[in-house]
């Protein structure tokens, strides 16, 4: 019984360029071999299929193939086809593509980037799915390494030393109230701040204590936090209800100003940093390096620093 292993790559060009030639010559120097090491590959298909593939033509000018050999015509083309594609760089085309792709972000950068990302994608892939889940921390570095996950988009400390990660943008806090506030829309100082009552956005630790409040207790300063809440999405709306303040990233502020005045905090706090973090394996990925390229885009990055042609990344 015949072995595939017996079969390799420079047999079936062999046979191909026999089959269109028609002759040892000319199939050899299609190849770009010798003569002889021509004959010897006949040979040893010869050999492994059991019979011969051409003969010699009665006119004395080339080759013949056998039936054999002209049934084997298809299957090597397709063979040799499949082969080229394997070789060939897998381009992603966003126009066609109907993939699904999942990012994971907790909601202040799925705030922040959410809307615009579906834009973009939107407009260049109308066919592509965006999925957003919440980072599970136990699990997320087996997700990005199977590619159930694609993208990680989040800080520094929720990051894999072995992830490759760029950063999306740096932003720093600003303290909202709503229109009309009885504070009025004077500029904020200590004692203002520091006397008025105070929305928190906390996922751990003392709910009613955050980064903020170290910070004061730093100047040995207090402030009054009446509510807390989980969800960064909740903070706008209640503020704009309320006469609470609630300090959060500018860049998320922002997209509340129809209802929310923004102040600058009278106190210093260092920025936050929002990243995009991806598994090697995806590193080269023509789909993953497009999916990255329209985050940075969201994220207000220019064009040429997204670094995306049509067809390949850049």
């Amino acid at each position: 019984m015949n072995r595939l292993s017996d079969i390799d790559i420079d047999l079936l060009l062999t046979l191909d360029a026999l089959l269109i030639e028609q002759n040892i010559t000319h199939a050899a120097s299609r190849l770009g071999i010798s003569q002889p090491a021509m004959s010897a590959r006949l040979a040893r298909l010869r050999t492994i299929l059991g019979e011969r593939l051409f003969i010699p033509s009665p006119h004395g000018r080339g080759v013949l193939p056998s039936p054999r050999a002209e049934s084997l015509r298809p299957l090597v083309n397709q063979v040799l086809k499949g082969i080229s594609s394997i070789l060939e760089p897998a381009d992603f085309e966003p126009a066609s593509s109907n993939r699904t792709f999942v990012v994971a972000l907790h909601e202040n950068p799925a705030l922040m980037l959410g809307s615009d990302l579906l834009n973009h994608i939107r407009d260049a892939a109308p066919r592509v799915r965006l999925r957003f889940s919440l980072p599970d921390n136990s699990r997320l570095a087996a997700q990005l390494e199977s590619g159930d996950v694609d993208v990680y988009i989040g800080v520094s400390s929720g990051a894999h030393d072995s992830w490759i990660g760029r950063k999306l943008f740096e932003d720093e806090f600003a303290t909202a109230q709503r229109k009309g506030h009885p504070r009025g829309r004077g500029s904020l100082d200590l004692a203002s701040f520091c006397s008025s009552s105070h929305l928190v956005v906390s996922s751990e630790g003392d709910p009613f204590t955050g980064f903020v409040d170290r910070a004061l207790a730093g100047k040995g300063l207090h402030r009054s936090v009446l509510m807390s809440t989980q969800s960064y999405a909740m903070a706008p709306p209640i503020v704009a209800n309320t006469d609470l303040l609630c300090t959060l990233p500018r860049r998320l502020l922002h997209r509340f100003t129809e209802t929310l005045d923004i102040f600058a905090p009278p106190l210093p706090l260092p920025p936050v940093s929002v990243s995009a973090y991806w598994h090697p394996r995806n590193n080269d990925d023509s789909a993953n390096i497009w999916l990255r390229s329209q985050i940075y885009l969201a994220a207000g990055l220019s064009s040429e620093q997204a670094g995306w042609q049509k067809g390949r990344p850049r």
